[in-house]
């Protein structure tokens, strides 16, 4: 059977999947660059389609909040923003954290900081993958790079947040939000009903009868009660690292210079890899999947065997860079190259800065 195929916006195709996916709710706010997920999702009328509930919120507070409510009754809830209103949703996402509930986060990420602008950025990686909010804490990150995978990791980042108990974050950007690629859709899947939540999820706060009743909270007085807990969500986390690391290598086996990119900047440099084996520079290009966990013993092991120098390519002024280097450990030389405040880099700048600040000039 052929896969239904359509031309979307990447926003449009995160809303269908949900849609398909079997969501129960999505509680979101307007904010560019990623308003079409709620104007699709609106258009679109899921509640006549698949039952799923869509609300405008009257803020990324409420929004954020209302996706604890519903995570904690065992729901398939999920909210969209951009920066700004990413950050708006910290607290609540450090409550939904430690109360161990599964939800879904779209960032379409613009510039900052402040208002700043609606040109795509990769500014809110600190935020994404080492925890935004108060405590020790992480959200498990994936980063989509095309259309195609703004749709396909709706429904891989329900199943992580369901199979941890822990929210879940898309880090995308404007450009991804907003370019339009063909997306193949698979066949819609139906939501859960009370019986199969009550099955899945005996967490869950579900009213069920003649059970202790479940008490959801990320309240503990008790500092020794407190410190278990968090030893228990630690240990949930090296679980996380060891068992879902995603990534994606381009003409590594050979390389001797390596490009870390993720997202937007990851499609550009795979025309600097080009450019540069034309040249006879043999260059590959690491994309993260995932963000967190981060892919530190790929990038370290690819170190050991032959890389002799490491770029990390971000629109930003720097920040996976720091994870690139501790994976590196100090063996080879490791810069970052970015541009900031909604600017693209180019694939040729880029290969100039390898040849001139990692290769010697």
């Amino acid at each position: 059977m052929e896969k239904e195929l359509r031309l979307m916006k990447g926003n449009e195709a995160i809303a269908e999947a949900a849609i398909r996916a079997g969501v129960d709710a999505y509680y979101g706010y307007p904010i560019t660059p990623q308003s079409e997920v709620m104007e699709y999702l609106t258009e679109q009328k899921p509640e006549d389609r698949s039952g799923m509930i869509v609300l405008q919120a009257e803020s990324e507070v409420a929004s954020i909040n209302m996706i604890y409510g519903a995570a904690g009754a065992g729901k398939r809830a999920m909210t969209s923003s951009s920066s700004p209103g990413i950050s708006l949703m910290q607290e609540g996402l450090s409550y939904i954290a430690g109360a161990e509930l599964p939800c879904v986060l779209l960032n379409v990420v613009r510039g900052g900081p402040g208002l700043g602008t609606i040109q795509p950025s990769q500014a809110d990686y600190f935020q994404s993958t080492k925890g935004g909010g108060h405590g020790d804490y992480h959200l498990i990150t994936l980063a989509p790079s095309s259309v195609q995978e703004m749709y396909d990791f709706l429904k891989i980042s329900f199943e992580l947040a369901e199979k941890y108990r822990n929210p879940a974050m898309i880090l995308s950007d404007g450009a991804i939000g907003q370019m339009m690629e063909k997306v193949e859709l698979d066949d819609p899947v139906s939501r859960r009903t009370e019986e199969e939540i009550i099955n899945d999820f005996p967490w869950a706060s579900t009213g069920k009868k003649n059970r202790e009743r479940n008490i959801i909270t990320s309240l503990e007085l008790d500092p020794a009660k407190q410190e278990q807990i968090n030893l228990n969500i630690q240990k949930k986390y090296r679980e996380i690292e060891e068992k879902e690391v995603r990534f994606e290598k381009v003409q590594c086996d050979d390389a001797d210079y390596l490009l870390v990119a993720y997202g937007t900047s990851a499609r550009l440099c795979q025309e600097t890899v080009k450019l540069a084996r034309d040249k006879g520079i043999k260059l590959g290009l690491l994309r993260p999947i995932t963000l967190y966990p981060f892919p530190s013993k790929e990038i370290a092991t690819m170190v050991n065997d032959r890389v002799k120098g490491v770029v990390a390519v971000e629109m930003s002024s720097g920040q996976m860079i720091e994870d690139v280097k501790l994976a590196v450990n100090g063996k080879v030389p490791a810069e970052h190259y970015g541009r900031f405040g909604g600017m693209i880099p180019s694939p040729e700048k880029i290969l100039e800065f390898l040849e001139n600040q990692i290769m010697g000039g």
